[in-house]
């Protein structure tokens, strides 16, 4: 199961150096993506590279970069993750593949960042150089197929045809359309680029991590996109002015979620029961009437003082729900009988009737939680206290921020992670979690004592937002 513990933290983080401050979201319920026509430029040699985190990796195919011609079927994908996680680049012709690369990695965590070079020139005299594919600075040489281009091949990409990021379309038709996060995005245009241009490896850490790319030389259809300014996700900053027009996305699907610093989300492999339906980028959960769900997060705790926000978006039982909770569990698939409720074992949590729930029993008198509503929750993991709060209003006049009158419970030895519940059949519900990057408007903008976050709410003094570079601090 991919989850972030603390002793494993610097798997998932790049350690310091230059810093990546905002990537993309790509929601593919809302076939999100990007496109550009560009002028004819260099079809045999070219390089592509993309730092990438999935929401879905092993669910259909995820269209990173291609150009299709609706006209006669000739099209190119210069990057796709295929539906089992496999990294595939293809070029078609005509009812043949002229190129067909597939990996036999399988990329399926989606808790992690990875970055994906692929460098192509198709004048190379020995086949496997004609086109390179690496996964975190590592160049793949185990491929469950690998069908090179022919010498000095023109491929269908980078001529004056539409281009499109995040999607294979058809003219007017989305398809695939890519689900999750993109940061870095780079095209170079007549440059087969060495892996190196665009990564390093950290000298203490060893964690493959991004380099300044501002200064390469990116060719005439070459683009940048840093994604940092909000109001314009598509725009070029290679200096070319390549910019691309955005369809289905706004402002809010930039993320603070990067490569180099990573936030916590909801996990889609651990995904109990019949698959409650995750969305925009693994914040937003929608439970299925007929079964019970339990959602929990990618980072396991064990130590700090942690705070995020869930909102309640809709419950088929009204406001008030008992059935709804929100809270933390230790029971995950790390741990032997794990059985997917937070409410069995050691997991506990407010329900939306305003009691706090746990196999030991139930604590009355908190707070109630409405559809509309906002939750906070801060747990107090150095001395085992939980609290929360509705729009703002902590329950049992609790606060955390003095360490007055929380929930008490035992930390133990084992990771808590947080969660969402639906517990009853019969219902359904949708919450939206923000762990700091949030995938719904916020019109507060609070942060934590380190800066980072976006929540509605202030942050109680002392609490972190759920990232990368907070859990190595304090987790």
């Amino acid at each position: 199961m991919p989850l972030i513990l603390p002793g494993n933290v610097g798997s998932a983080t790049a350690a310091t150096g230059y810093q990546v401050d905002n990537s993309c979201r790509f929601d593919d319920g809302s076939s999100a993506y990007m496109h550009r026509t560009p002028s004819a430029g260099n079809r045999r040699t070219m390089t592509l590279s993309v730092w990438i985190k999935g929401s879905s990796l092993a669910d259909g195919s995820n269209n990173v970069l291609g150009q299709y011609n609706s006209s006669n079927e000739n099209n190119a994908m210069l990057l796709v993750i295929e539906g089992a996680g496999k990294i595939m680049v293809w070029n078609y012709t005509t009812d043949a593949y002229t190129m067909d690369i597939r990996t036999n990695r399988l990329l399926r965590d989606n808790s992690a960042w990875y970055h994906i070079v692929v460098a192509v020139d198709t004048t190379q005299a020995t086949a496997s150089n004609r086109v390179k594919v690496y996964v975190n600075g590592v160049q793949e040489t185990s491929f469950a197929v690998a069908s090179y281009p022919s010498e000095n091949l023109e491929l269908f990409l980078n001529q004056n045809v539409a281009q499109n990021i995040g999607t294979q379309r058809f003219g007017s038709t989305v398809s695939a359309p890519f689900d999750g996060y993109m940061a870095e995005f780079c095209f170079i245009d007549g440059t087969q680029n060495a892996v190196t241009d665009f990564g390093e490896f950290d000298e203490d850490s060893g964690i493959w991590k991004p380099i300044n790319v501002s200064g390469l030389t990116f060719g005439t259809n070459g683009y940048y996109l840093d994604f940092e300014d909000s109001s314009a996700l598509g725009n070029d900053v290679s200096g070319n002015d390549n910019d691309f027009t955005t369809v289905n996305l706004a402002a809010i699907d930039q993320s603070t979620d990067t490569c180099t610093n990573n936030f916590c989300t909801m996990n889609a492999l651990d995904n109990f029961y019949a698959a409650s339906t995750l969305s925009e980028g693994n914040l937003k959960v929608l439970t299925i009437s007929g079964n019970a769900a339990y959602n929990p997060a990618t980072f396991g705790l064990t130590k700090g003082k942690w705070y995020w926000e869930v909102k309640l978006v809709t419950c088929s039982a009204g406001d008030d729900s008992e059935a709804t909770i929100f809270g933390i569990s230790n029971q995950s698939p790390v741990n032997a009988g794990y059985d997917g409720s937070i409410q069995i074992g050691d997991g506990f949590g407010l329900r939306g009737n305003g009691n706090i729930w746990s196999s030991g029993g139930t604590e009355y008198g908190w707070n109630t939680v409405a559809v509309g509503n906002i939750v906070s929750v801060a747990v107090d993991f150095d001395n085992g206290k939980f609290y929360t709060a509705t729009n703002g209003t902590y329950g049992n006049s609790s606060n955390p921020s003095t360490a007055s009158n929380g929930y008490s419970f035992t930390v133990g030895t084992d990771a808590w992670f947080p969660g969402v519940n639906q517990r009853e059949t019969s219902q359904t519900g949708t919450f939206e979690l923000n762990f700091g990057s949030p995938s719904y408007a916020i019109s507060s903008g609070n942060t934590d004592g380190d800066g980072y976050g976006n929540f509605e709410y202030a942050v109680p003094s002392g609490y972190y937002s759920l990232n990368t570079k907070n859990l190595s601090e304090y987790g």
